[in-house]
């Protein structure tokens, strides 16, 4: 695919680590486009909001506007079965994911902007389903975020999986900035931990403990829409949005391991600490770093928006294995950021103005799959292939 636009953009970026900053802002830089090229896989789906594999020519998506989609060698088709969606704003159905054994139990999770309680608001909803063909069946509402509210922003929402039978999924602070973040006894601006049917690990930070709802697993956060566990290190990473700058990726760290103190949940600081500031341009704190708090890895300014995230494990690419893969709904491209330890190094601009770029995944067959808004999924297919694949599960 052509890119018509070259922008260079210029970030000023604060690498932290707890107490630690490091200030070095890199520049974006677009490669030669003829390294790769796009291959449509599906068109038609306005908004693919998440995708995930179930083997390697067939996934599911899903569309905004409430719409699940199996898509089999290219080839879309709705499924049914999913209860009513929440459509406002930035709501609506959310990230899909597969069960880590979904060949053994057909199991699907999804996320979306509910209402069940008939009034008119509404929040983010975690649900397990069978998926049987074309069809949800056994649906289940696992988790439900509370209040409802007629605010059509800061739903999340992600899902992943760890290697220890548990699921995490994200709900952003739904509008309720001041509110929902930093108060434990309620939902929103938290990242969750669950197992995989959907009850509450014993070991989570505020089983058994006052002030704190059962399924938190950190908390302060705005609006996490990209999370995954990093494939060397199994670390929690999670990108969200900031307000005007101030876009993060943090890792979510769970304990001291030298010490190896019990769970500890960690405050990633919305909004007492950030380095962004209101749409406006005015402040909201002037505080970027806060004792008890933790600093992001990375933030963006100016705010890139971005949305979905992934880490090549694959050999496919030509030294890209390692690096994280996020889109732009802003400037509507992929970002390609190569990492040393967990500080970014290198930050590339791919399909630079291609479109609102929603979702990206790595499919089975180690390729990059890219979800764009009103144009479809599409793969990223380097100009020389080596294929001898080794891909890390």
């Amino acid at each position: 695919m052509k890119n018509y636009f070259f922008l260079v953009i210029s970030t000023s970026i604060l690498f932290t680590n707890s107490c630690i900053s490091q200030e070095n802002p890199p520049l974006v830089s677009t490669p030669d486009q003829s390294k790769f090229s796009t291959e449509l896989i599906v068109d038609g789906i306005e908004s693919p909001w998440g995708m995930d594999f179930i083997s390697e020519n067939d996934f599911l998506a899903t569309e905004k506007k409430g719409v699940l989609y199996r898509v089999v060698n290219g080839v879309k088709k709705e499924v049914s079965g999913l209860p009513k969606i929440y459509v406002r704003g930035q709501g609506g159905l959310l990230d899909v994911a597969i069960h880590p054994d979904f060949k053994s139990n057909g199991i699907i999770y999804f996320t979306a902007a509910i209402n069940i309680e008939g009034d008119n608001g509404g929040n983010t909803g975690l649900y397990l389903a069978e998926l049987e063909g074309y069809e949800l069946k056994k649906v289940e509402l696992l988790y439900k975020a509370t209040p409802n509210t007629k605010k059509g922003q800061h739903f999340g929402s992600r899902i992943v999986f760890d290697n220890d039978g548990h699921l995490f999924f994200s709900v952003g602070d739904r509008g309720n900035r001041d509110v929902n973040p930093q108060n434990l006894e309620k939902d929103g601006g938290k990242i969750y931990r669950l197992k995989l049917d959907g009850t509450i690990p014993e070991d989570n930070p505020f089983v058994n403990k006052k002030g704190g709802i059962d399924a938190i697993y950190s908390y302060g956060h705005r609006n996490p829409q990209g999370m995954i566990f990093h494939y060397k290190t199994g670390e929690l990473w999670e990108h969200e949005h900031g307000p005007r700058g101030g876009d993060e990726i943090n890792i979510i760290r769970e304990r001291d391991s030298i010490r190896e103190e019990p769970l500890l949940s960690r405050n990633y600081g919305w909004p007492i600490v950030s380095n962004g500031i209101n749409y406006n341009g005015t402040s909201f704190t002037d505080i970027s770093s806060l004792e008890g708090t933790e600093s992001p890895s990375y933030f963006w300014t100016p705010s890139i928006a971005p949305s979905g995230m992934t880490m090549l494990t694959s050999d496919i690419y030509d030294k890209w294995k390692g690096n994280l893969f996020i889109g732009s709904l802003r400037f509507r491209y992929l970002e390609r950021i190569e990492l040393i330890g967990n500080y970014v190094y290198k930050r590339e601009k791919l399909l630079d103005r291609v479109g609102r770029v929603r979702e990206v995944v790595q499919g089975p067959d180690g390729f990059l799959y890219v979800g764009i808004e009103n144009k479809g999924v599409f793969k990223l297919v380097p100009s020389k292939v080596d294929f001898k694949i080794d891909i890390i599960n």
